[in-house]
Parts: structure tokens; C-alpha cells; sequence
């Protein structure tokens, strides 16, 4: 019998970029597409889309992470243009004004940057190109959801109880306060998918950490420990960006577009 530590040669070894792996992947959007087409959902075009974005970014990035991996300097600056670009999607997506960009970066950074220097600052994981590059990345791209949920689901919420913004500021509350009490509520929804994963890992998924620890050729217990360490960092850095951008809402420094003319009073 394998002692628990050793690692298992078949989960070891991950997919090579061959012939094999192209035509996997062509015959999966083929599935996604033709499921699309049968099933009337009408995301045919954006599949294809998404599908080629992807293969041509990664391909692009992973040659990219390949040479920055070797450098500290260059894989610092990788993270901070992923920081960056997640900052501009969440932007676009929350519908805000370009101009607000700094203060949805300020609420992404506010979730991010705590549990980053936490994660690499305790030597957990090694202040170096291969530690930093994937835990960055895991980190912020999450906190950018958490900031895009917390900003659509806060402006949907003011939008159909804006009735009750108007009573709270009728009632005597500063707009940030009537605001807020409105808003409040939503941060829960926000933060439900990431406390669903860790809730239910290991029982429902096997998260990206953990199986890319296996493939990477580690054990299973280290697996385990880097996923539990992604998820609870996760769940740490995805409260402080909701907490944030619901206050930068409530006190009207992102705003959304179409509100722009209404709200805050």
C-alpha cells in the first residue's frame, strides 16, 4: 500500500499540447456549440468567440508567464497588469463611468493586497516568480468577481427600491446612509459562490489549486494544503473588496452610468 505522502504517477502528468489535445478541445466546443444550437440558448457565436479568445490569450500569456517565471521583477509586473485589467473589466461590467476606475482599483486592491503579503510575506509560499505569478493571479481575479457582483447586484437593488433611498433621505438620513441601508443586503449574494466552493470542496469539486498541485507532480496532502490556503484567502480578500465598493457605492464614487443623473441625491 502507497504511504499517503507519495504521489500517484497517473495523476501527475499534465495534458501535453499535442494533436491529441487540439482535437479534444476542438471536439468539445463542438459539443458546447451543437448543445447550444438544440437546446435554443443563442450563445452559439459568443461560444466560438470565448472558445478562440481563449486559446489564442493563453497561448500568448503562457509564453509570456514562461519568461516572466525566471524573473522577479518581470513576474511583479505581471501581476500588476493583471491587476490592471481586472481593475478596467470589473469597471466595465459594474457599467461605471471610465473615470471611476481608480476607486473600483482601490476595492479590488483592498482585497487583494492584504492577503497577498499575508500568503508571501510568511514565506507559506516563495517570494519567487513560480509562487507569486499563480497565487496573484487566483487572488485578484477573484476579487475582481467579488467586485463586479457586489457593484451590479448594489445598482440593481437601487434601482428597484429606490423608493426606499427616497424615504430613508425623506426620513432625515445622509444619502450614503439611506443608501447603504438599501444596499447592505446584497454583499451576501455577492460573496455566495466563493463561500459555496469552500463549503463543498473536496465533496462537490476538486478546485483549480488542487489539481494543479497534483499535476504539477505534488502530493495529495500538498494539494490539500494549497487549496485550502487559496479558498480561506479567497474568502478573506472577496470580504474586504465587498466591504469596500459597497461604502465607495453607498457614497456615490461609483456610480453607475444610466444613474449617473439621479443618484446620489
Amino acid at each position: 500500500m502507497l504511504p499517503l505522502t507519495a504521489p500517484v504517477a497517473a495523476a501527475t502528468t499534465a495534458p501535453a499540447p499535442d494533436w491529441r489535445l487540439a482535437a479534444v478541445l476542438v471536439a468539445l466546443v463542438v459539443v458546447a456549440v451543437l448543445a447550444s444550437r438544440i437546446g435554443g440558448l443563442g450563445v452559439e457565436r459568443d461560444q466560438l468567440v470565448a472558445a478562440s479568445r481563449a486559446v489564442v490569450q493563453l497561448a500568448v500569456v503562457s509564453l509570456v508567464i514562461a519568461a516572466a517565471l525566471g524573473s522577479l521583477a518581470w513576474s511583479l509586473a505581471f501581476v500588476a497588469l493583471m491587476f490592471v485589467v481586472a481593475s478596467f473589466t470589473s469597471t466595465g461590467r459594474i457599467r461605471a463611468p471610465r473615470a471611476q476606475l481608480p476607486w473600483v482599483m482601490l476595492a479590488i486592491a483592498a482585497g487583494a493586497v492584504p492577503v497577498l503579503v499575508l500568503i508571501l510575506g510568511s514565506g507559506v509560499v516563495p517570494f519567487n516568480g513560480p509562487g507569486i505569478v499563480p497565487i496573484a493571479g487566483i487572488v485578484i481575479g477573484n476579487t475582481m468577481t467579488a467586485a463586479t457582483l457586489t457593484g451590479r447586484r448594489a445598482y440593481d437593488e437601487i434601482t428597484g427600491s429606490f423608493g426606499s433611498y427616497e424615504a430613508a433621505l425623506a426620513l432625515g438620513l445622509s444619502s450614503p446612509a439611506a443608501a447603504y441601508e438599501v444596499i447592505a443586503p446584497t454583499a451576501r449574494e455577492a460573496l455566495v459562490p466563493g463561500l459555496d466552493q469552500t463549503r463543498t470542496v473536496g465533496l462537490v469539486t476538486l478546485p483549480g489549486a488542487f489539481i494543479g498541485v497534483l499535476l504539477g507532480g505534488g502530493t495529495a496532502l500538498e494539494a490539500g494544503a494549497a487549496q485550502i490556503l487559496v479558498l480561506l484567502g479567497l474568502m478573506a480578500g472577496q470580504a474586504l473588496t465587498a466591504s469596500v465598493l459597497l461604502r465607495l457605492v453607498a457614497r456615490g464614487r461609483v456610480v453607475r452610468a444610466d444613474l449617473a443623473d439621479r443618484y446620489p441625491r
